[in-house]
């Protein structure tokens, strides 16, 4: 896997991954920046989001449930020191579908968060606690 992250000007980035898609990362204006893209620790839980996301509706994909939406909130704490990072990191998942078992959310979120995600697993490896909920929701 490769990325490239270059300079544009005062604290703006732009991230293209080797999949050639690419991202704007821009500081705020108290540290030179513009505001105009996201903030790479943002980038860092967003990229922890989709991949244990991912996870979690191939695990339920597979079982043939029917899943209408699934959201992951993501809220995150970090050292109050440099280096500022992250210390604990809470994943909520509301998922929402058809007769969805809560047990099958659970044990998806469960397998995401123990076996497959390799974001969150490698956070954790460095020191990050991590948690997760969840909460099932009956589509109307």
């Amino acid at each position: 896997m490769k990325t490239t992250v270059k300079w544009v000007d005062n604290a703006m980035f732009l991230g293209e991954s080797g999949s050639g898609h690419t991202v704007v990362m821009d500081g705020p204006e108290e540290n030179g920046g513009r505001n105009m893209g996201i903030r790479p620790m943002e980038m860092l839980l967003i990229g922890l989001g989709g991949c244990t996301s991912f996870d979690v509706m191939s695990i339920l994909t597979k079982q043939r449930l029917k899943v209408t939406d699934c959201v992951a909130d993501i809220e995150a704490e970090r050292a109050d020191a440099v280096p500022s990072v992250f210390t604990k990191i809470h994943v909520h998942f509301r998922v929402t579908g058809h007769a969805l078992k809560e047990s099958a959310v659970e044990r998806a979120v469960k397998l995401s968060a123990e076996k497959y995600c390799s974001a969150s697993i490698m956070l954790e490896q460095g020191g990050v606690e991590i948690t997760h909920s969840h909460s099932v929701i009956e589509a109307s």
